[in-house]
């Protein structure tokens, strides 16, 4: 079972004795399991059933809709991934999903301008479900704040000041949502792999889950089972954070399994992101914290953590989407991103 972190009292009064017990609760569950569920945020319950009802809504649309808005138009990564079209650990997922993030102009560069810059530009919303942008938007504008919430209180806990991360996350932060369906598999010859075993790569991640289960996260060398908690978000950490704590920080491995026969999972994810030339450089730790750190970068050395949230992020996106990559990045060398 994940602990359960309620952050009401940080919300009413990030400076009291209540706040600085959810702060203590925080540092330590991010330091240990690297995932909970999260409680009194304060969004309406409302809003999370619209964003599930409009993207089950979404995925029932025919074929051709979602096809029209496929993901390989948009530089920005915007758009629909059909089934089957992205791999973990050289494995296929089972699992179509929809790219969401900020809406605004596809921007004008010149060649000089880091590639990351390219991820800004207009989402691609299916032309017959026009409350999809809405929804979604609304749902969006509610979490903001909660994840500039936990970054502030992530800072206290790690000895800096509360505002330290917060000319990272503005203005302009580039938040994504990816909405992503897990239909059951055929019943032989299945892998069972919904999506494969991963870390995160951004700072935070929420998850909105259905009520089937899936989620499963790796626990002191095995995986458990995350069940729907009505009212929570599930929150995680990605691999910049565990690299600017120098590993303090824990940036956990989870993935989904498919869902029986008959039954699809619908998830709704929330990256908490800053803006895209934020860098995450190493913390300077109060001594305490830092005999703890075992070192935040990856082991594999093809995949470094860069420090620009850009490049890491766009670092990411080529590897899982190909046919973006061949379209709008094919001047890019990964190993010249960071």
């Amino acid at each position: 079972m994940l602990p359960v972190l309620d952050i009401s009292a940080y919300l009413r009064d990030p400076h009291s004795s209540e706040a600085q017990r959810f702060v203590d609760q925080l540092l330590e569950t991010c330091h240990g399991p690297g995932f909970f569920y999260l409680s009194g945020h304060g969004v309406d319950q409302q809003l999370n059933d619209n964003a599930l009802c409009v993207a089950n809504q979404f995925f029932n649309l025919p074929d051709h809709e979602r096809e029209a808005i496929a993901i390989g138009n948009s530089a920005g990564f915007r758009g629909y991934t059909l089934l089957k079209n992205e791999r973990t650990n050289g494995r296929i997922d089972w699992r179509d999903q929809i790219d969401i993030g900020p809406e605004e102009p596809a921007p004008t560069l010149s060649p000089n301008d880091p590639p990351w810059l390219r991820l800004r530009g207009p989402n691609q919303w299916p032309a017959s479900l026009p409350s999809m942008s809405s929804t979604i938007g609304d749902w969006m504008q509610q979490l903001e704040p909660i994840g500039l919430a936990l970054m502030r209180a992530l800072a206290l806990g790690l000895g800096q000041s509360e505002n330290y991360f917060d000319n990272k996350m503005s203005p302009e932060p580039y938040t994504r949502v990816k909405i992503i369906r897990y239909p059951a598999q055929p019943e032989h010859g299945g892998s069972g792999q919904g999506l494969g075993l991963h870390n995160d790569t951004g700072i935070i991640t929420m998850i909105l889950q259905d009520s089937i289960p899936g989620l499963q996260v790796m626990s002191e060398g095995e995986l458990i089972d995350v069940e729907s908690r009505p009212g929570t978000f599930v929150v995680n950490l990605g691999e910049m954070m565990q690299a600017a704590t120098s590993g303090y920080l824990r940036a956990t491995k989870h993935q989904v399994v498919s869902p029986p026969p008959g039954q699809q999972r619908i998830s709704i994810a929330y990256f908490v992101n800053p803006r895209l030339d934020a860098r995450f450089e190493p913390l300077d730790l109060p001594p305490t914290l830092a005999a703890k750190a075992i070192g935040g970068q990856n082991a594999d050395p093809n995949n470094p953590v860069f420090a620009t949230f850009g490049a890491n992020t766009l670092k990411t996106r080529m590897r899982s989407h190909p046919d973006v990559n061949a379209t709008f990045y094919a001047d890019v060398q990964l190993e010249d991103l960071g």
